[in-house]
């Protein structure tokens, strides 16, 4: 497949996420009705927002293209009043799952330098993953054309590179409450798990120990092969902290030719699976900040 097909319109219907600034108004009423697409913005008082674009190709390239257009008003505008003498490029971020990042760069970096090389944009792919997910952020610099035929070229990866395992999409208001695992938290801790997994949960419990067996239930994730370290720790210190605090089994599975993932079985209580969950995306998140410690 190649960008001809993402032009022609076919009926492939395309999802595009984007981390940007900015509210809801008329101008993305105005972008709804023109192109045709589903647009979304994400709830929320932090300052970026998630941006999503949902619609047959055509549309969600229309929609793009006035995105970036709005992007470049915004630049030239904010130069009238600014002493700079070069106008920046525009410059935008798409996240994706990170379990798609590979087919992106190519083999030592040859797709994504074919990339940069046939559209004349600058594109960064970050080594770690957002904050409690497993999507990454890919920044894209440049003229308004090249933005654009770069975003094409990443959608025909994305659509030939279907996403593996399961994906834990960004959400921005997740990353700004840091995380603290001093003893005085762990009800904290255990409420905002519940908050981003609500799980039915008996009331009548009141901690995690002494609990029927029956309603344990089964959960898989996976994990990076290069991240697994910061989840195991030192001497498997971290997994068994987590393992202590959130009441679950967990395994790790041992790593599979071929595979840059490891598979993450954590059994246990419903709740006792959401805490588990919690923490270690919380550390995955605190070693893509670098805030992770031994």
């Amino acid at each position: 497949m190649d960008s001809g097909v993402i032009e022609s319109g076919l009926n492939v219907t395309l999802t595009i996420r984007l981390l940007m600034h900015g509210k809801k108004g008329e101008t993305v009423k105005k972008m709804r009705e023109e192109s045709g697409a589903r647009i979304n913005i994400s709830e929320g008082n932090c300052p970026e927002r998630i941006t999503t674009l949902v619609g047959p190709t055509t549309a969600i390239f229309k929609a793009f293209s006035m995105i970036i257009e709005k992007l470049e008003e915004d630049i030239s505008s904010s130069m009238t009043n600014s002493t700079a003498t070069t106008k920046p490029p525009v410059t935008l971020r798409i996240v994706v799952p990170a379990s798609q990042c590979g087919s992106l760069i190519g083999k030592g970096g040859c797709k994504i330098k074919e990339i940069r090389e046939s559209t004349g944009a600058q594109v960064q792919v970050a080594g770690d993953m957002l904050p409690n997910s497993t999507e990454r952020a890919i920044t894209i610099a440049g003229t308004p054309q090249s933005i654009i035929e770069c975003v094409k070229q990443i959608c025909v990866v994305m659509l030939e590179s279907p996403p593996k395992g399961v994906t834990i999409p960004y959400r921005p208001k997740l990353s700004g409450s840091p995380v603290i695992f001093a003893g005085g938290q762990l009800t904290k801790l255990h409420q905002l798990a519940m908050q981003q997994n609500p799980f039915p949960i008996a009331t009548n419990t009141t901690g995690f120990t002494g609990i029927d067996a029956s309603q344990n239930t089964t959960h898989e994730m996976t994990i990076p092969n290069d991240l697994i370290g910061c989840i195991i720790g030192r001497q498997g210190a971290k997994i068994n902290e987590i393992r202590q605090t959130s009441g679950a089994q967990i395994k790790i599975a041992n790593p599979v030719d071929g595979s840059t993932d490891r598979q993450v079985t954590i059994t246990g209580i419903p709740a006792s699976i959401s805490l588990a969950k919690y923490l270690i995306n919380a550390r995955l998140s605190s070693e893509a900040t670098g805030l992770a410690t031994n």
